[in-house]
């Protein structure tokens, strides 16, 4: 049984969320704030399968809590946010969570989320395991990804989603809508700036400068490329 675990202040909101997810099929954690969440987390660090953190929190924010996951974790992060304002969203996604959910919500809307983040996180065990490129190395199996020097490249699970479909199709121009279904499942409206958010996020932590970019170029009024040469093994 898939384990999640949900910060959020608002006792009827945790209960009502605790009691769908489980009749879905989900164990719940909840945590009321944010040293009681980070307390679960170091529990049930290595049997998390999803986070769920709401931004406004007592004792601390959802963006620090983020923030203090990503440190030391991979497991996929959704945001909860009062606020219509893109910059709550923007930030997040840029401390590494993996979607946003504006309130109210619907149950059944994160519901969907939830499935479609690890549906798309979901360990794949094809023939092809390793990709290495300009010194990194790309585990399937183990989604994970290494440098030059064997130390882990910390990703999160979007991210490494959009690594996979580069180092899948090097040379290639991928347009936006292409890369945004691939890793969260729906296009993105001109005005949407999370995929961008995520391109960033990946060329810093692949070393990738974001003025000239060598890695992952942009392809102006087409979309991106992924400039390398890759090698696929399966040891």
């Amino acid at each position: 049984m898939r384990k999640i675990l949900i910060v959020d202040d608002d006792q009827k909101t945790r209960e009502l969320l605790k009691t769908y997810l489980e009749k879905n099929q989900y164990e719940v954690i909840l945590s009321h704030n944010g040293e009681s969440f980070l307390a679960e987390l170091h529990a049930h660090t290595d049997q998390l399968s999803l986070v769920i953190l709401d931004v406004m929190l007592p004792d601390t924010d959802g963006f620090v809590l983020c923030k203090q996951v990503r440190q030391g974790s991979n497991v996929p992060i959704i945001m909860l946010t009062a606020s219509s304002d893109e910059t709550d969203r923007i930030v997040g996604l840029e401390l590494g969570a993996d979607d946003y959910i504006a309130k109210p919500y619907s149950p059944r809307e994160l519901l969907a989320r939830i499935k479609a983040i690890l549906r798309r996180s979901a360990v794949e065990t094809p023939a092809a395991r390793y990709y290495r490129f300009v010194g990194f190395t790309l585990d399937l199996k183990e989604r994970k990804v290494t440098d030059s020097a064997g130390q882990p490249v910390v990703l999160t699970g979007l991210d490494f989603q959009l690594l996979k479909y580069f180092t899948e199709h090097p040379g290639q121009i991928l347009d936006r809508s292409v890369l945004c279904e691939e890793t969260r499942g729906r296009d993105a409206g001109p005005l949407d700036r999370s995929l961008d958010v995520q391109i960033s996020r990946l060329r810093l932590r692949l070393n990738d400068d974001g003025k000239q970019p060598a890695l992952i170029k942009t392809v102006r009024g087409a979309g991106y490329v992924f400039s390398a040469d890759v090698s696929v093994s399966s040891a």
